[in-house]
């Protein structure tokens, strides 16, 4: 009985995604196109997973259960996808004359920047859309209140928002009083005050020269500059996240509100990426460092959900390779939540881990996906080409993908 309400379940949501996907024309969110036409590509923004609060972009509370379009982009050659957490871009390859883009997917909320400009949607308490207000926002909405400053790359915590301008320069934004014990996100943002920001502000910190890197959690942030030193601040009750050692201690609440550089790294960083509980950092010279409570959340930690992706739930103390990858080439990995996803030079999507929301874009899924499965696109008669995944971000319960729709 259980399992024929769940089969009658699906049948209802494909056909409303079906039907929704067929009569509802794909917004163009965003075109720049040189004189030469012949130099255009077009890009298609998808999302799936639960949508409850808006953050899949489609209008409605919905839930999807494979990718589905939000938004098309027309842009011209070259463009660029900014550096994330996940992906380590050549220093030769870094700066380039045309269009970059970045995708985030935070608890509740999804943000896209193309071409200096930041869309966010999703839910809005706390304020962590950056417009002002609390109010839950449906629709990739453009933010304008960051300046003149063109935006370079967003990161989306749990309650709390941050993005990096092409000046190097951090603002952030957002923080439930009452989801963070009365602290302010335990001062995830950086403002050496533990207050609520409705709107961007300013980082102020102590590092010379310009930001180039930024990534963020649930409730702490890091930052790089541009000569590789790391800035960290947020929550950091006792579990060494923020890799500051002993030293003063939090200023707060089990938070630090003033962006500390972790003086414990002797060679410069080239990446960093911010879990719930940890910190992991990408040298110059490939090496990978991290810090933190490796014992939960780790990709070689807790696997109680499947994310770690090697066909059980056991935890692993020492990184393993993923035998169902092995035999691929990785260019882009992304973990949020409990799930998991890589994106292969062929630009081919798989995804692994906690399936119970969809979140992992493949129809009939166990709620524990513990190896890696390919995410499949539907495919319609718009006259575009195949998907070529670029980039893929994964929140708690929903995902989303820029793929490119013609060769480039």
């Amino acid at each position: 009985m259980l399992l024929r309400q769940r089969l009658t379940t699906l049948t209802r949501q494909c056909r409303h995604l079906s039907t929704s996907s067929s009569s509802t024309k794909i917004p163009l969110l965003y075109t720049h196109t040189n004189e030469n036409q012949n130099d255009a590509v077009t890009l298609q923004l998808l999302s799936w997973g639960r949508g409850a609060s808006g953050q899949l972009g489609g209008g409605i509370e919905e839930v999807r259960l494979y990718p589905a379009p939000v938004a098309n982009l027309s842009l011209s050659l070259p463009f660029t996808i900014s550096q994330t957490s996940g992906r380590l871009v050549q220093k030769d390859s870094e700066v380039g004359s045309g269009s970059s883009l970045n995708i985030s997917c935070g608890l509740f909320h999804s943000g896209l920047v193309v071409d200096g400009k930041l869309w966010v949607w999703g839910k809005g308490d706390g304020g962590r859309l950056g417009f002002g207000h609390e109010n839950s926002v449906f629709v990739p909405s453009l933010n304008p209140y960051l300046g003149d400053d063109p935006v370079q790359c967003v990161a989306l915590g749990g309650v709390h928002s941050v993005a990096l301008t092409s000046l190097g320069k951090i603002f952030t934004w957002a923080l439930s009083l009452k989801v963070c014990r009365g602290y302010g996100g335990f001062g995830a943002l950086g403002h050496s005050v533990y207050h609520r920001e409705l709107f961007p502000r300013l980082v102020e910190g102590s590092w010379n020269g310009k930001i180039r890197h930024i990534a963020t959690s649930g409730t702490h942030t890091a930052a790089i500059t541009e000569s590789g030193e790391l800035y960290t601040w947020g929550r950091d009750e006792g579990d060494g996240r923020l890799g500051l050692g002993p030293g003063p201690g939090p200023n707060e609440g089990g938070g630090l509100s003033i962006p500390s550089k972790v003086k414990a790294l002797p060679v410069s960083v080239a990446a960093v990426s911010c879990g719930g509980f940890f910190t992991t950092v990408l040298t110059e010279e490939g090496q990978l460092w991290n810090w933190g409570d490796e014992g939960k959340v780790l990709s070689w930690g807790y696997g109680g959900h499947g994310q770690l992706g090697h066909s059980s739930t056991e935890n692993l103390k020492v990184p393993v390779v993923i035998e169902a990858l092995a035999d691929k080439r990785v260019v882009y990995i992304a973990c949020g939540g409990s799930s998991s996803a890589a994106i292969t030079d062929k630009g081919k999507l798989y995804m692994w881990g906690n399936a119970k929301d969809s979140q992992l874009g493949v129809p009939g899924l166990p709620e524990v996906q513990l190896c890696p499965v390919e995410v499949k696109f539907l495919t319609e008669d718009d006259g575009l080409g195949p998907h070529k995944v670029l980039s893929v971000a994964v929140g708690a319960s929903h995902a989303m993908c820029l793929v490119s729709r013609s060769c480039c």
